[in-house]
């Protein structure tokens, strides 16, 4: 090798260095990235959507990883405990979230979704699915609406409360059909369900998955879903859109972040396995069956989903006088 071919060289591998440097990695971090388990924070307790969606993607993520993805609850504050502790954590890598849309819909977070994380991967949606008890006289959301205007306030919707999405798509619903509507909140989706088969509530807004027992044996009707295309597991049910409301979309996404200034090599990184797990015959199939849909988006597709969903929520509870944030 000669002179300048050597210093040429040397150059090249200080750049290099450097860039990595920049990244917050040294040349051997990015290759050797996890090198010890990597722990995916739940702001929420055990048992619930979220905690399951993240113990079914474990141990895929592990395995490609070859590294172990630890589980960690950390409910409290509606979510806010859990996303401020991995906002504050480490960027790198090794302390992640799952959460759902609604996160800049709590008070006093401590944390700015978009300032103090990095999106990683979008993984799937729950949307919102409109019920009502299998005799209710509407069938579709064109009736609702038409119903609603002819008799106001005889109508009314159950939901569980704010800052729940359930409790602002009927918000939006609401508003956007120009509906008198009354608006009931349930300390939980099973007193909501008791009240609907029991024909005390007309409406019900809720996910999919809480539903899908009553709507298959037939003691509740699904009128539409709140999605921008039909829900797989519910495919004659049209969304509220093709059945008499253009424009309305009402769904919980999921996604996995890390805190912001994670390298861009370790988020593309998580960003690629988890899609591989996601993408999987199996992980796809129980997202479907839990009536989700299944999306593997990628850092810029979660980026965007944010920037669409987190404003459009919260601008509507400031609207409505539920947001002090």
């Amino acid at each position: 090798m000669t002179f300048r071919m050597f210093r040429r060289a040397g150059f090249l591998a200080v750049i290099s260095g450097a860039a990595l440097a920049c990244l917050g990695l040294n040349p051997a971090t990015a290759e050797d990235y996890p090198s010890r388990p990597i722990t995916l924070v739940v702001p929420y307790p055990a048992g619930g959507g979220v905690d399951a969606l993240a113990r079914l993607l474990a141990p895929g993520l592990s395995s490609r990883l070859g590294q172990q993805v630890v589980i960690e609850n950390k409910g409290g504050a509606g979510g806010v405990l859990g996303a401020r502790t991995v906002a504050k954590a480490a960027p790198d890598g090794y302390t992640l979230a799952l959460v759902p849309t609604g996160l800049s819909l709590l008070e006093n977070a401590g944390y700015d979704l978009i300032a103090d994380f990095a999106p990683v991967c979008l993984i799937s949606s729950s949307p919102i699915v409109l019920v009502a008890p299998a005799n209710f006289a509407p069938r579709t959301v064109a009736d609702v609406i038409a119903l609603a205007k002819q008799k106001p306030k005889t109508i009314n919707a159950g939901t569980t409360p704010p800052p729940s999405i359930n409790y602002f798509a009927a918000e939006l619903f609401k508003s956007m059909a120009s509906a008198d509507i009354s608006i009931v909140s349930y300390r939980g989706t099973a007193l909501l369900t008791n009240d609907l088969l029991g024909g005390h509530v007309d409406l019900g807004f809720n996910t999919v998955a809480p539903s899908l027992g009553n709507i298959a044996g037939g003691q509740l009707r699904a009128i539409a879903v709140g999605a921008t295309s039909r829900v797989p597991v519910l495919p004659d049910v049209p969304t509220v859109q093709e059945s008499g409301l253009p424009g309305y979309s009402a769904e919980f996404f999921y996604g996995v972040l890390a805190p912001a200034g994670t390298p861009p090599a370790i988020v593309a990184r998580l960003a690629r396995e988890l899609r591989s797990v996601i993408e999987t015959d199996e992980i796809k199939s129980r997202i479907v069956a839990d009536g989700g849909i299944p999306i593997a988006g990628s850092p810029e597709d979660y980026a965007a989903n944010i920037a669409r969903e987190e404003p459009k929520w919260s601008n509507l509870a400031r609207s409505l006088g539920l947001s002090t944030n």
